[in-house]
């Protein structure tokens, strides 16, 4: 029987669906040892933060709806780096010890970090600097994280947009129009692959592979000469455009991200085919939605063997998916492994294979 344990779980990035599943699964577990869980606050803000922020998580606090429940009960964030973190006054500090400080002050044994590869790449250096007995529960709905088959979130994100081709199929068939859908991937086209193929795409442009208008323009043709009249194209947030750049758009306090290839793409789609275009932009309603069965699915299961492995004491691991189990990974090893479309994923060749244009 393992002693009892204080272990912290925090949210780090981009919000996702299924996160209040993996954390509710942490709860459930560590209850069943006999562990305490404190849930942080806003990431590591709620470290930063004095008083600190945060609230002791108990089962009976956990109804069903929030295994439904999308975003995070905990907040999170994507900002403010702790090793660079801006200040007020417009100088950089490093507050790493502060969080560090925030972890003794709670006393715990361990702390679970339910975030990215970029999230980890902080929190990983934060543990060494510190001594804290780290573990790592991957989501993001790029689906990029390394050494597993799927993290947290992605299959909603995909759902969403499948179903957004789905709904946008019938107004383009009732218009002859050409509909271009962009969706997320900041560096990866996974979300723009999967969900092309699963929602009849003609055309699917991801930042991995090259393009052309011409072959835009020729796969729409084919596609009137086989007496359909529309035709549907998604594209990741993060394709460039023809000249080499990345479409983004600025937002308030200068923090700039990508957005605007689907416009840009429906200009030029526009001219080379003749045809009447419109956009349409995801956006964060990939993030939002209720999870789907599998993304709740696979929390659970990373939430369960998260807090095994503290049990286990088997620490600087990420836990990950492949082959229809859950295993775990080193944190190191999981980062340096970025996941993007490879030209010999089977997806490629499903796509290629039904005849959707992919690049040239």
């Amino acid at each position: 029987m393992a002693g009892e344990k204080r272990i912290g779980i925090l949210t780090s990035g981009g919000d996702c669906a299924g996160l209040n599943a993996a954390i509710r699964a942490v709860v459930f577990r560590a209850a069943e040892l006999g562990w305490t869980v404190i849930g942080i606050k806003e990431g590591t803000m709620g470290l930063l933060s004095r008083p600190l922020q945060y609230e002791v998580l108990r089962p009976e606090d956990y109804t069903g709806n929030v295994l439904r429940q999308g975003g995070t009960i905990l907040g999170t964030t994507n900002k403010g780096n702790p090793f660079a973190f801006p200040m007020a006054d417009g100088s950089i500090k490093d507050r790493s010890e502060e969080i560090i400080g925030g972890c003794r002050e709670l006393g715990l044994d361990a702390l679970i970090g339910i975030g990215g590869d970029g999230s980890f790449a902080i929190l990983r250096k934060l543990a060494q600097q510190g001594g804290i007995n780290l573990v790592g529960i991957p989501k993001t709905i790029d689906n990029d994280v390394g050494l597993t088959e799927v993290a947290v979130g992605f299959d909603t994100a995909v759902a969403v947009a499948t179903e957004a081709l789905d709904r946008l199929q019938p107004t383009a068939a009732s218009h002859a129009r050409v509909m271009v859908l962009e969706v997320m991937g900041r560096d990866a086209g996974h979300i723009a692959l999967h969900a092309g193929i699963a929602g009849g795409a003609d055309v699917i442009l991801i930042p991995e592979l090259t393009y052309s208008i011409e072959g835009i323009a020729a796969k729409i043709s084919r596609v009137r000469q086989d007496g359909r009249n529309f035709a549907l194209v998604v594209v990741s947030e993060a394709v460039k455009t023809l000249e080499g750049s990345a479409r983004q758009k600025e937002y308030h306090g200068g923090e700039k991200r990508f957005g605007g290839i689907g416009d840009y793409l429906s200009e030029k789609i526009a001219g080379a085919t003749n045809a009447e275009t419109r956009v349409t932009v995801l956006g964060h309603v990939q993030r939002g939605s209720m999870p789907t069965w599998r993304d709740r699915l696979v929390a659970s299961a990373f939430g369960v063997h998260a807090v095994d492995l503290i049990r286990d004491g088997k620490y600087d691991r990420m836990v990950a998916w492949s082959n229809r189990q859950v295993i775990d990974v080193p944190i190191e090893k999981a980062i340096k492994e970025y996941q993007q479309v490879q030209i010999s994923d089977p997806l490629v060749t499903t796509a290629k294979g039904l005849g959707i244009y992919l690049g040239d």
